[in-house]
Parts: C-alpha cells; structure tokens; sequence
C-alpha cells in the first residue's frame, strides 16, 4: 500500500504506469515545501523495486531498505550538509560532481534490485553545470533507469530539463483532510490538529513535524507577537525592527520570508473578519485578538497592506535592497492610534 495522504490523482497515474509498464523516464514532482514530494518518491522507489505482488508492500526486504535509505540501487541527492565541513564558505547548490557520479552509477545494472532510482530533493539549486550535465542523461536514458526531480518552483530550473521530465504537481492538502490525518494517524489532541490543519498551508509534512516540536508554534508565536506590538509603535521603533529584519535576511533569508508569511495570513484573516467569513480564518486561536484588530481598521487599509506585504517579498526574492524594502513596509503598515511622529521625520531617520 501506497503510504501517501492525498494527491489521488498523482497515486492514480502513477498507478496506471506501473501496471501497463509505461512509467516516464523521469518526472518532475512540483508542489510546496513539505506538501509530501519525497515521500512520494521514496513510495515509487519502493513500488518499482518491490517483491510482492502488489507494490509497495512495505514489508519486503527492498520496500524496507528503501525506508531506511539503505538501497543499494536508490540514491538521494541534494544541497551538501556542511556541518562538518572545514569550508570557509557553505555550499548552496548541488555541484556538477555530484550529477557525474550518478550518472556513473546509472551507466552500470542495478545491484540488488530491479531499478535504478535517482531522486534529486531541491532540483532548483543545480547549478548551470549541473542542470546541463543531468541533461545529457535525461536526453539519453537508460534502461531500468528512473530520474525524480523534486523542486518548489520549476521556473528556476532551466525549460529544457523540465521538458525531458514528465511533471506531476503536488497541491496543497485540505485542511479537513490534514485534521482527520493528525488525529488518526499521529494521535494529535484535536484542538491542535484543528489549529495545525490551517498553520500548515496545506502542507501535511509541517504539521507531522508540529504536533511533537513545539517550538514551530512558539516561533509563530513570537512573531505574531512582535507584529502586534510593531503596529502600536512610532516610526523609528519600526525602523529599527526593519534594520533587524535586514539583518537577519542577509543571514537566513528563508526566516525573514516566514515572518512575511506569517504576517501576510495575520492581515488575511483581518480581511476575512471584516467581510463575515470569521469562520474561514487560519489564525484560529487568536480569533478574538483578530476580530478586536478588525474593528480599526478599514477594507481598503487591510487590502492594501496585504498587497504591500506581497510586494516585499516578491522584492526580496529578487534580491532589492532587503533594508528599503523593509522599512517601506513598516511605513505602509497603518496604525490604529493615528501617527505620533510625522512622516517626514521618519524618513530623515538614520
């Protein structure tokens, strides 16, 4: 059986593939972090290598290696972890070494199963090497010889790669379905596998992670706090949180993205609340901090900062100058108690 929660449509093809011995040469599995991508390939690993009658059994001795990342014919590639690394500088992409060495491997006969599976996690993040390297073998492919390229946004590979792979995308879940899951499967206390089913944008993966770690929903916390505390403040106090955001994005932009996600959804659910869909908000244990904040706030103020919101990060991700985007955010941002410091003086700061 198949260990995958949803994307029936995907499991349907994948299924029928399978079955008519008509599998691509390579597929190109689309969708956001942690919608389920790698377990969804690691389950076609295992199906294409399975002893039992009806793959994956799960139970076999391949189906069991391949849970365990110990399959000999089965190799995950990515971004190198450097922890142990004397490099100076960490490495971000997946070198063109890394794509040679599985393509040797995928010039020799499986060792101990029946295909060969090579699944690349962050495709994105081949470099131009790399990508045109891995090319030449998807433009040539070998028997018993299956490519999985995992990514959250294939604009960033090249057209020609993602016109050799068959793609396949992975939407976000269903809250309902998430809910059901958490508490069936993980054991979750309701009330949190309610809270979770929305937190986790439809991404199941976050939420499995969320239920045991609890400092993911005291990082939204603090967030969600500082967000509160920033929309009361005079101007130079939202500059120098700007500043700290800056910062922080020139180390880790990722985080920075986060609290933008997270701030985008706070102002959404504002915007729900204010047009009647209370019901509809993802920020449902803070529901009555969220229709209080409503009340001073007007339909035009709310939608525009939520389009201001948008904009910063889309300026980020193309890689404006993080500081000026940041502080022409918290200048957008309106403010219940009216303006205790005059814009001009604002803008003099620093």
């Amino acid at each position: 059986m198949w260990q995958v929660i949803g994307h029936n449509r995907v499991l349907s093809l994948l299924q029928h593939g399978l079955k008519g011995k008509a599998l691509a040469h390579a597929y190109l599995l689309m969708g956001p972090p942690h919608v389920g991508k790698m377990t969804l390939a690691i389950e076609l690993a295992k199906a294409l290598n399975c002893e039992a009658a009806e793959p994956p059994c799960n139970d076999c001795a391949s189906c069991q290696k391949i849970a365990l990342g110990k399959h000999a014919d089965v190799q995950i590639i990515g971004v190198p972890q450097n922890e142990n690394s004397t490099e100076a500088k960490p490495r971000v992409e997946i070198g063109i070494g890394q794509i040679r060495e599985i393509q040797h491997s995928a010039n020799l006969p499986p060792f101990e199963g029946k295909h060969k599976v090579f699944i690349i996690n962050g495709a994105e993040f081949m470099s131009n090497e790399a990508a045109n390297c891995l090319l030449k073998t998807l433009e040539e492919p070998e028997n018993r010889v299956l490519f999985i390229l995992l990514t959250t946004n294939d604009q960033l590979l090249p057209a020609t790669v993602v016109s050799r792979c068959q793609r396949l995308d992975l939407p976000p879940l269903g809250a309902n379905e998430i809910e059901t899951t958490l508490t069936s499967n993980w054991g979750a206390e309701p009330t949190k596998a309610k809270l979770l089913s929305r937190l986790c944008r439809g991404c199941l993966g976050w939420a499995v992670i969320a239920v045991s770690n609890e400092f993911l929903l005291h990082q939204r916390r603090e967030s969600l706090d500082k967000l509160l505390d920033i929309i009361k403040v005079d101007y130079e106090e939202r500059f120098a949180y700007a500043n700290q955001l800056a910062t922080q994005f020139s180390q880790n932009r990722e985080i920075t993205l986060e609290v933008l996600g997270l701030w985008q959804e706070w102002w959404r659910d504002l915007l729900l609340v204010k047009v009647g869909l209370s019901k509809a908000i993802i920020n449902i244990d803070l529901s009555d901090t969220i229709v209080d904040q409503a009340k001073g706030y007007s339909l035009t103020e709310i939608r525009t900062f939520i389009n201001d919101i948008q904009a910063a990060g889309e300026q980020l991700r193309q890689n404006a100058n993080s500081r000026l985007v940041l502080e022409v955010l918290m200048l957008n941002m309106p403010r219940k108690e009216g303006h205790s410091k005059d814009v001009a003086v604002a803008l003099n700061h620093g």
